[in-house]
């Protein structure tokens, strides 16, 4: 199998060395192309250029011979020119109206060539007469020698340096492939139990020296290992696998003989005990805070259950430890051939579930409670309009009427509340549009007005000016400042005052709310934006859900990246308030 795997690795290998000789021949022929297509026509131009230097010439000398009516001196001249020159074939002239005047060895072999170029010029005398034109015709004999030259010169440095780059892959290829190879004879001899066994380091690349020196260390301490206990060192690591494949909660691994051979961090936490506090005991000795053996009786049910069912279905009970809930799971411990050595107990700190449950049960216990209430009033109320209602004058009607819009109130409260909380937790969004926070705060002291009245209370409104629109949820920051304003309503004293603030610092939008009531102790401060939390003692009678301040931290923190705060001394009222980014309209814009 192996050899195979090596035969696969190399013919990759070598069809990647193919194909970048293949890409690099392809670039370097194209470039050899190119470059002798772009030489090539500068040396046509070039030649061009000449045979008109030439014609332009011949037709300057031999203007005023043309003239003349004596055409020896222009045939001699020309006849020697052809001669003393080899590139030029033939130079022919005509006269103003085309005529031919003379062209030189017209009858001889020389004129069989084909001439490559054939450029032409008239002939102008001093005057500015035209008196003919002159045409020459070139071999191009020169221009082929030097093409053949350059062809010849630039194929020849293309195909050294392909050689050379050719030649500079394979040797790289070859030595890369030699270190290679001496690391894979170096891992055959690990794998076959070889242990110890050292590769040598020279004539190799610094970085493939240190991944040798690496194996080698590698290989002498496996060595090291190879010598050591073999059956300890085996249930170390089965202690160590059964310790990482647990959760990341308390972890108790016990032998088969009960005794603790292992107690992680957190196990030493939940259970109270100091490091190596209960190493090499049996944990049926441990002791609780009340003093209950709380692992002894389970663990004999655990002995007496077969292991099979125990590996199947672990056995899960709960302690508590100084007012902590534990929940304890004990399952089986096995060797890799499945010999049974012992079992885990993972803990895990069930203390917050405890607490929701409890808190759960309350809520559900209170808002029963809270809407029976409004329930029951609203039915003998209506009840007795129903019947007596003719009965009752104008006043008493209205007062009943009255009485009735109140419990409905409560109870439109109450259920919205129910809402909202069950919204948030399914974590619903709340979409946010342009608004004012005047806007808000005047409709929410409007709203509660007619709840004032009852007590004869007073709500006075202080707000700064020069506070932008900016991005908000216009119901829920609504729903949040009416809850704190009915909050302040229901704990202030009759005859007293609530002040309504709205303020900016910063970038942050400011509203509180302040009343005369009894006060809220230091240590419900930190609780009394939790759900379900409420306050019950001699001075906080009034019933509710506990989700009202709960619901305005959701909205504010959560929603809306605010900060919700308390400030209240005993005795003396208490300010509620939160704060809103007024800035988020601007990123929005950006």
């Amino acid at each position: 199998m192996s050899m195979n795997k090596k035969q696969v690795s190399l013919t990759t290998q070598n069809r990647l060395i193919i194909s970048g000789l293949i890409l690099s021949t392809i670039l370097i022929v194209l470039i050899a192309v190119f470059a002798i297509f772009n030489i090539q026509k500068k040396l046509n131009d070039g030649y061009q250029n000449f045979g008109q230097i030439v014609s332009k010439t011949l037709a300057i000398e031999c203007a005023e011979l043309a003239d003349n009516p004596s055409k020896e001196i222009l045939k001699s001249h020309a006849d020697k020119i052809v001669e003393s020159h080899s590139d030029i074939i033939f130079i022919e002239f005509r006269d103003s109206n085309g005529a031919l005047l003379y062209k030189t060895n017209s009858d001889s072999a020389v004129n069989s060539k084909s001439p490559n170029i054939i450029v032409n010029s008239p002939m102008i005398t001093e005057n500015g007469t035209n008196v003919g034109s002159v045409t020459v015709g070139l071999s191009g004999n020169i221009i082929n020698q030097i093409s053949t030259t350059n062809r010849a010169s630039l194929l020849f440095v293309f195909t050294v340096a392909w050689a050379v780059f050719a030649f500079v892959i394979l040797i790289n290829t070859y030595l890369i492939t030699r270190e290679l190879r001496i690391l894979h004879d170096g891992v055959q001899k690990i794998s076959t139990g070889e242990f110890g066994y050292t590769i040598q380091d020279k004539d190799v690349s610094s970085e493939v020296k240190e991944l040798f020196n690496a194996f080698n260390n590698m290989s002498n301490r496996l060595h090291l290992y190879e010598e050591q206990n073999i059956e300890q060192l085996t249930l170390e690591r089965n202690k160590l696998e059964a310790v990482l494949m647990s959760i990341a909660n308390g972890v108790v691994v016990c032998d088969n003989n009960d005794n603790v051979v292992l107690v992680n961090n957190h196990a030493h936490k939940l259970l109270e005990l100091d490091e190596n506090q209960i190493v090499n005991l049996k944990i049926q000795d441990y002791i609780d805070t009340e003093g209950n053996y709380c692992f002894k009786d389970k663990i004999e049910e655990f002995k007496d259950t077969p292991i099979e069912v125990m590996e199947n279905k672990p056995l899960e009970f709960n302690i508590q430890v100084d007012k902590r809930v534990i929940k304890s799971i004990i399952s089986p411990m096995f060797t890799r051939n499945k010999d049974y050595v012992g079992y885990i107990i993972v803990l895990i700190d069930m203390t917050k579930e405890a607490e929701m449950d409890a808190m759960r049960s309350t809520f559900i216990s209170n808002v029963s409670h809270e809407l029976r209430t409004p329930v029951t009033v609203l039915r003998s109320y209506i009840d007795t309009l129903y019947n007596y209602g003719n009965e009752f004058d104008y006043e008493t009607q209205k007062e009943f009427i009255g009485t009735i819009n109140q419990e409905i109130i409560r109870l439109n409260r109450m259920v919205n509340d129910i809402l909202d909380f069950s919204r948030m937790e399914a974590n619903a969004e709340m979409e946010k549009s342009l608004n004012s926070i005047y806007e808000v705060v005047d409709n929410c002291v409007n709203q509660v007005q007619a709840l004032t009245k009852e007590h004869n209370l007073k709500i006075t409104v202080e707000k700064e000016e020069n506070i932008p629109e900016f991005l908000f949820n216009y119901d829920g920051i609504e729903r949040a400042l009416t809850n704190l304003l009915s909050n302040a309503i229901k704990y202030s004293p009759d005859n007293g005052e609530i002040k309504v603030v709205l303020k900016k610092e910063g970038d942050n939008a400011i509203i509180t709310v302040s009343d005369q009531g009894c006060g809220i102790a230091p240590e419900h401060q930190k609780k009394i934006f939790d759900r379900f939390y409420r306050v019950e003692n001699n001075i906080h009678t009034i019933k509710g859900t506990g989700l009202g301040l709960h619901l305005v931290k959701q909205t504010i923190e959560k929603y809306h990246n605010g900060h919700v705060f308390v400030q209240s001394e005993v005795g003396k009222g208490s300010t509620f308030g939160f704060s809103l980014p007024t800035k988020v309209y601007n990123e929005s814009i950006v």
